[in-house]
């Protein structure tokens, strides 16, 4: 199987509450280490740890992991320029788009599940 090359070709992210670090891996295309070392370079990546320090990944984690994979991947940034990327002020612009594109999906699913809801009544 084919790795994809830019996020636009990643899976859809499942409507869960939390993710393991193998399906967060399988999201992202990205390997388990690599999501390990992230967690290392980047403040903003922070999964909760459970029994075992076991991660789980939330929604904004998986968003944050696909941001930064398109910033060293797809940008060719460093892992420095991209932690700079991420935190600067500039970075954040993009990370506004991005939030409003994941909001606008959202409602188009809640709209959705509604359709379905009101047909069944």
């Amino acid at each position: 199987m084919l790795e994809p090359t830019h996020n636009n070709e990643l899976p859809a992210i499942p409507g869960k509450r939390y993710f393991t670090i193998g399906e967060v891996s399988e999201l992202c295309a990205v390997k388990p280490h690599v999501l390990r070392y992230w967690e290392q370079e980047f403040p903003q990546l922070k999964p909760v740890k459970r029994r075992g320090n076991r991660r789980y990944y939330q929604r904004a984690d998986v968003l944050t992991i696909r941001q930064i994979r398109g910033l060293l991947y797809d940008e060719g940034y460093t892992i420095g320029g991209a932690r700079q990327r991420m935190t600067d002020e500039n970075g954040k612009g993009s990370l506004a788009v991005e939030m409003q594109e994941v909001i606008k999906e959202t409602i188009e699913e809640l709209e959705d599940v509604l359709k379905i809801l009101t047909a069944l009544k």
